[in-house]
């Protein structure tokens, strides 16, 4: 399996056992607002100690070769520094170093494409909506919130039925991405502020100007509105207000990997997971792939260059460090399958990467065997492809031919806006998925203006504004945002609620302090209650009448029990709490 090869490539049980005793992850307060290439010249690099070294030892020589040391993950040997262009062979030389690399960023969520359903971008969730205005709202499901009667998502998985039996209290769900409006009246309830944190710093070259002295955001903030959208998924409160989430009563904590613009950077990530690990989450949704690289090979792709291979060595080794302690710390690791329309057992040429810096992309041969789409094809990662409304695979969701990789676990709806073709649902916002969206992110597409109110291009998305209060002539009411995105970005939040439903249910401990579930037993409930559904008549599905192109045309292999569209199948909230 290809997990097993990760491991055995990476030597991570050694390490493991070598650092075990080691302190946890410190972050050192970042001193240079950009962690990229400053126009002084200066850049920021990791650097991978060896298994059983000392990283503050490590650091401490780096500060000796001049670098600026920003943080030090002790559990994972990790060291991100600052300097000048000649410190990444002079790190290189230190004793102690496995590997070490310009930092870049691992994973995007870009800002949204104009005009209705563009073809989708590799492994990139995608925010565009559909054309028309918000009019009137289906009627909920008893006991639910009020828009929750556009959440077909949620009736898929039977998670309005599962919340007779659980509703997620005590579990702790992260949320691994560009942020979480933690204000957002629907996220409020939940948010748990004492924990969350980021762990990014704003770049002005990709970012914008900073909004902070120290261009560091608090821990409530989501300028790009995808971490909020899917947090949104999993736990929005149910509260008369708004939506609910698959597991209405989780704690919700941001741990921040992304930047404001949705590069998601070596460094920040793995601190992340680590920091999963060392506070007791139970659950974290990993919505995003390994950048620059859509895949890290091993060694690099034969058109790589010997730098760009050490780079891809230096994120394998790391993410799966992270990922191997996050899970031996019980956390359950849920990530996206991708939108790049892909069998991930036979992956066409990369096109796109290194996708940052701009214009460095050029062809590349990818070899299933030696690389890896990270974090979903990493260690212990349950994997979620992507379904319409009519249950069908999204034709943009990624999949995988060879039952036996490990690279698709599950399936969950996350939305196909041209489901339903011959209906009056095709290429409609129904065909989406609702959920909270933080204000600054619809300011920042001007789908609502400086004073709160949905413009034009925010009426033709669909951006729905719900108030509560009562108006006074010399008050606002106080309001959110729902908006409708589609990509692989929100199934995983669906299975990720499901997931944490299942430990809520079955995990054990008196407090949240010690309430948990063994992961494999989370995947274990996951997919052995998952619905079963079969592939489509043929096994080909051609998406061509709905306009897509002969490349979308997939091919479903394996049985009803488990195939390579739906995995073990769509995950199923009442399932796994009974």
């Amino acid at each position: 399996m290809r997990r097993s090869r990760i491991v055995a490539l990476t030597g991570t049980a050694a390490l493991l056992a070598a650092i075990a005793g080691s302190a946890t992850a410190t972050a050192v307060p970042n001193v240079v607002a950009a962690p990229t290439t400053t126009a002084s010249g200066t850049a920021s690099y990791v650097v991978l100690v060896d298994a059983g070294r000392d990283a503050k030892a490590v650091a401490a020589s780096l500060r000796k070769a001049g670098g600026t040391v920003t943080s030090v993950n002790t559990r994972i040997g990790l060291v991100t520094v600052q300097g000048s262009s000649g410190l990444l062979a002079k790190a290189r030389g230190l004793a102690g170093v496995k590997g070490a690399a310009k930092e870049r960023s691992i994973g995007t969520a870009p800002t949204r494409a104009k005009g209705p359903d563009p073809i989708e971008k590799e492994h990139v969730f995608d925010k565009t909506r559909a054309n028309g205005t918000y009019k009137s709202t289906p009627p909920p499901p008893a006991g639910a919130d009020p828009l929750d009667g556009h959440l077909w998502g949620l009736e898929m998985v039977n998670a309005f039925e599962a919340r007779a039996t659980e509703k997620g209290d005590k579990v702790r769900v992260g949320v691994l991405d560009t942020g979480v409006d933690g204000t957002h009246l629907d996220l409020a309830p939940n948010f748990d502020a004492a924990l969350s944190r980021n762990f990014t710093t704003d770049m002005p070259d990709i970012d914008g100007p900073c909004d902070t002295a120290d261009c560091t955001d608090d821990a409530d903030v989501d300028q790009n509105g995808h971490g909020t959208h899917v947090a949104g998924t999993i736990g929005a409160a149910l509260n008369g207000f708004g939506v609910s989430g698959i597991a209405p009563d989780v704690d919700i904590v941001n741990i921040r990997g992304g930047q404001d613009s949705g590069y998601f950077f070596l460094g920040p990530v793995t601190n992340a997971l680590t920091y999963a690990g060392d506070t007791g989450l139970d659950v974290v949704n990993m919505s995003f792939y390994v950048d620059p690289w859509l895949y890290n090979c091993a060694g690099g792709a034969p058109e790589d260059s010997p730098e760009e291979a050490a780079e891809q060595d230096v994120i394998i080794e790391a993410m799966t460090r992270a990922l191997d302690y996050a899970n031996s710390k019980n956390v359950t690791l849920v990530g996206a399958l991708g939108n790049n329309h892909e069998d991930l057992s036979n992956p066409r040429t990369d096109l796109t990467s290194p996708d940052y810096p701009g214009g460095t992309e050029h062809p590349r041969t990818i070899d299933n065997d030696t690389c890896w789409d990270l974090p979903v094809e990493g260690p212990h990662v349950i994997g979620v492809s992507a379904l319409g409304p009519s249950g069908e695979k999204a034709d943009y969701s990624n999949y995988a031919t060879d039952l036996d990789s490990g690279e698709i676990e599950v399936s969950a709806p996350g939305g196909w806006y041209r489901d339903g073709i011959g209906t009056d649902t095709f290429m409609t916002n129904g065909n989406l998925i609702l959920s909270s969206a933080s204000l600054a992110s619809l300011q920042e597409t001007g789908e609502v203006d400086k004073n709160g109110n949905i413009t034009k291009p925010g009426r033709d998305a669909g951006v729905i504004k719900q108030c509560t209060g009562v108006r006074q002539p010399d008050q606002k009411a106080t309001c959110s945002y729902y908006a409708w995105f589609q990509g692989t970005s929100m199934a995983s939040p669906h299975a990720a609620g499901v997931a944490a439903l299942a430990v809520g249910a079955h995990g054990t401990g008196a407090s949240t302090d010690t309430f948990t579930l063994a992961p494999a037993t989370t995947k274990s409930l996951l997919m052995d209650t998952a619905t079963d559904h079969a592939c489509p008549a043929g096994g080909v599905r051609s998406y061509e009448p709905e306009g897509r192109s002969a490349e979308f045309t997939a091919r479903c292999v394996g049985t009803t029990d488990f195939n390579s569209f739906y995995g073990d199948g769509i995950v199923n909230a009442a399932g796994v709490v009974q």
